[in-house]
């Protein structure tokens, strides 16, 4: 199990930083390089769910726009919700 753990947080990594966007590669992977070591097989679950949401949506449910889809609750939305990209 520690050896499906370590290769799901590299596809995490992965997928984190590659996004499309220079901006969006920068938030969401600091967003994941901040919590993964803090996560949980099932955290980290969710966490790969909530990377399959596209960039626009993922950025509007950060800045309190309204979004296209429904994000469900949870605590990697709660943690992404209070997440601060530290910009210099």
């Amino acid at each position: 199990m520690n050896n499906d753990i370590d290769n799901l947080k590299k596809k995490i990594l992965y997928r984190s930083i590659y996004r499309g966007t220079k901006e969006m590669d920068n938030l969401i992977s600091s967003f994941v390089k901040s919590i993964i070591n803090g996560l949980d097989y099932d955290d980290l679950k969710q966490l790969e769910k909530f990377l399959d949401i596209d960039d626009d949506n993922l950025l509007r449910f950060y800045n309190n726009i309204d979004n296209d889809i429904y994000l469900e609750e949870n605590e990697i939305t709660k943690k992404f919700k209070s997440f601060k990209l530290n910009q210099k």
